[in-house]
């Protein structure tokens, strides 16, 4: 039983002090953001509604509407490098408008080009896409995204889950918990070696 409660508590702190954007805008699939925003948070990780929509930005429940959530912070007054990891939830109405707005694509790509951590499921990857983070990756996504990830330079598979490097992709909110999973392994290995390089240059 002691070891039980010391593991939960292991696992509570295990993302302590990692800050995570999460980045919607109107229409996002509800589960695709409550159900990862849940674990990042159990596992002591600062999870922030990313959006270009002030004030509360509304939900989708499989094409209805859901409930709306708040804001944490507003792109384009957010700064990417406040930030260790991205999570770009699916629903096919958030990702399609994000991936035409430039300040949207310049947030995901500082993600891409400093190479830290990136989950994306579903229709997640369109932004992906635009930001240069597909191209020699091996990802999986719905699979009306495949043609589109394939013409983009990457490797499509049909998995739950998939891990390449940094980057986290699923295809659906029925793998949820495959990637809510591997979101968490990927993060707390980030924030590990980070962690790591920050003892190393302090203490030479």
């Amino acid at each position: 039983m002691a070891s039980e409660i010391k593991e939960d508590r292991t696992m509570a702190n295990e993302l302590k002090g990692f800050t995570v954007a999460m980045l919607v805008t109107g229409g996002f699939e509800e589960a695709e953001l409550v159900e990862p925003k849940k674990v990042l948070e159990a596992a002591g990780a600062a999870a922030r509604i990313v959006s270009p929509v002030t004030g509360e930005v509304q939900s989708a429940r499989h094409g209805s509407p859901g409930v709306p959530f708040p804001v944490d912070a507003l792109l384009g007054q957010t700064h990417a490098g406040e930030y260790d990891a991205l999570v770009l939830p699916g629903g096919v109405s958030s990702p399609d408008r994000l991936r035409i707005m430039p300040a949207a694509v310049a947030f995901v790509k500082h993600f891409v080009e400093s190479g830290k951590p990136i989950a994306a499921i579903c229709h997640g990857p369109w932004t992906l896409i635009e930001a240069g983070g597909a191209r020699g990756r091996l990802v999986t996504s719905w699979p009306s995204l495949k043609t589109d990830l394939v013409n983009a330079g990457a490797k499509w598979v049909d998995q739950p889950v998939v891990v390449d490097g940094s980057l986290v992709t699923s295809r659906r909110p029925d793998d949820l918990p495959a990637f809510n999973a591997k979101m968490l392994e990927v993060f707390a290995a980030s924030r590990l070696a980070h962690s790591g390089a920050v003892r190393r240059k302090n203490h030479p």
